[in-house]
C-alpha cells in the first residue's frame, strides 16, 4: 500500500470522518443540509484555517486560510460568542474573497455559523450550509445548536488530547535539561516549513486539512528521542565516530518507544493522528534512495508526513546559525536540496514546494529568526543528515 493510501479505519477515526457520520445522523432530521465545515483558529498568526467538512452538495474548499482580523463579522461572533444566519447568500454575501467567492458557486441558499468555544479556549467555527432560502428557522438552529455541542466536544477532547500530549513531550525535554539542542524558533519554524510544505504537495498525496494541522502540530517532536541520548555524545563539540554515530542514530527508536508508551497511557494510539505523529519520529531521518535510517527504507515506503518533515528540517538546519558554521542564503539552501533530490534522496515535490513559496519562506525565516546571540549546540555529526556537496 502507498504511503498516501486512506484506509478505511484511518477515515473511521479521523474527525473528517467522524463528522461525515454526525452529517448522516443530522440529515436524518434536517435533510436541507447540504454542508457541514470547521474552520480552526491559529491564536499565533490569527488565521481561520480550513480543517474538517462533510459536503455533500457542491465542491469543498480546502488549503484556504484567511486572518481573522481582516472579517469584522467573524471577529465580533468570536468576540460575542454569538451565532449568525444568512438567509440568502446570494444577496447578503458580496464577492472578493477566496471564500466568498467559492460560497456564491456552490449556490448554497443559506447559512449558520457557529462559533466554538471550551471555556476560554476559542478554536474556530462551524459553518452550515443548506441548499433552500430561509432554511434556519429557530426550531433548525436550536436542532443545530445541540449537535454542534456534540461537534465541539469530539473535537475538543481530540484537540485536548494532542495538545496534553505535546505538553508531556515537552515537559519531558525540560526534565532531561536538553541546553537548547534545539532551540524552541527552530522547532517553530520548521513546523511552518511542514505546514507549507504539506499544502503545496497535499493534491497530489491526497492530504487533508485535518492531517495537514496534525503534521503541522507534530513537527516539533520529530527528534523527541535525543531526551535519551547521553550528553557526552549529543554536546560532543565534534565529530562523532562511528560507535557514538550509530549510538545517535538511536534518537530515532527511543522517540518511538517514548511516545508510544505515551500513547498507551492516553489510551489514544489508535487515533488516526496519532499514526501521523509516529510516522514523523520514526522515518524522518529515512532518504528516498534507501540511505537514510534507522530502517533504510525507500521510495513509498516512506510516508509523505516524514518526507516533509525531513525537507523541512534540512532546509532549517541549512539556513540557521550552527556553533560549525554561518546560516546559508536561501537560495543556497534551496539549491542544495535540490541537489539532494536529483541525487534521489529527498522528495523533489517537497523541494519545489519551497522555491514556489519562496515568499512565505523568506518571511518565516526573517520572522523567526533565532535571538542574537543564540545558538544551536549542535555539533557537526549531530546535525541529522550529511551534506551531499
Amino acid at each position: 500500500m502507498s504511503s498516501h493510501t486512506i484506509s478505511v479505519q484511518d477515515e473511521e477515526t479521523s474527525l473528517g470522518g467522524r463528522l461525515q457520520s454526525l452529517h448522516d445522523t443530522i440529515i436524518e432530521r434536517l435533510p436541507g443540509i447540504s454542508r457541514i465545515a470547521v474552520a480552526l483558529y491559529d491564536s499565533e498568526t490569527d488565521l481561520l484555517k480550513t480543517f474538517i467538512n462533510s459536503t455533500r452538495q457542491g465542491l469543498a474548499i480546502a488549503g484556504y486560510e484567511y486572518p481573522l482580523a481582516q472579517s469584522e463579522s467573524l471577529s465580533q461572533l468570536k468576540r460575542e460568542s454569538a451565532c449568525r444566519v444568512v438567509d440568502d447568500i446570494s444577496k447578503d454575501i458580496f464577492p472578493g474573497n477566496e471564500h466568498s467567492d467559492w460560497l456564491l458557486e456552490q449556490n448554497y441558499g443559506s447559512s449558520f455559523t457557529i462559533p466554538l468555544s471550551a471555556g476560554e479556549r476559542f478554536y474556530g467555527f462551524v459553518f452550515i450550509d443548506a441548499a433552500e432560502k430561509y432554511y434556519f428557522s429557530d426550531q433548525v438552529q436550536r436542532d443545530l445548536l445541540l449537535f454542534s455541542n456534540m461537534i465541539m466536544l469530539t473535537i475538543s477532547r481530540e484537540m485536548s488530547a494532542v495538545h496534553s500530549l505535546l505538553a508531556t513531550a515537552q515537559a519531558a525535554r525540560d526534565f532531561a535539561d536538553l541546553r537548547d539542542f534545539e532551540t524552541g524558533m527552530h522547532l517553530n519554524r520548521m513546523a511552518r516549513f511542514a505546514r507549507l510544505i504539506a499544502k503545496a504537495v497535499a493534491q497530489k498525496w491526497q492530504i487533508t486539512d485535518e492531517k495537514i494541522e496534525h503534521i503541522y502540530l507534530f513537527a516539533p517532536l520529530h527528534d523527541i528521542g535525543k531526551i535519551g541520548i547521553p550528553d557526552r555524545i549529543l554536546l560532543k563539540p565534534g565529530r562523532l565516530d562511528a560507535d557514538e554515530h550509530a549510538m545517535m542514530q538511536e534518537h530515532v527508536n527511543l522517540g518511538v518507544r517514548l511516545l508510544q508508551k505515551v500513547l498507551d497511557d492516553y489510551k489514544v494510539a489508535y487515533l488516526n493522528d496519532s499514526k501521523v505523529m509516529l510516522n514523523i519520529v520514526a522515518y524522518h531521518h529515512e532518504f528516498l534512495d534507501g540511505t537514510g535510517y534507522p530502517n533504510g527504507l525507500s521510495g513509498e515506503q516512506i510516508p509523505i508526513e516524514a518526507r516533509i518533515i525531513t525537507v523541512a528540517d534540512i532546509f532549517d538546519a541549512l539556513t540557521s546559525i550552527r556553533p560549525y558554521k554561518k546560516a546559508w542564503s536561501i537560495e543556497d539552501a534551496l539549491n542544495e536540496l535540490d541537489h539532494m533530490a536529483s541525487k534521489g534522496k529527498l522528495d523533489s515535490d517537497c523541494v519545489q514546494a519551497l522555491r514556489d513559496n519562496s515568499e512565505e519562506v523568506l518571511e518565516i525565516v526573517t520572522r523567526m529568526r533565532d535571538p542574537s546571540g543564540t545558538e544551536e549546540h549542535l555539533s557537526a555529526g549531530q546535525s541529522g543528515f550529511a551534506l551531499s556537496s
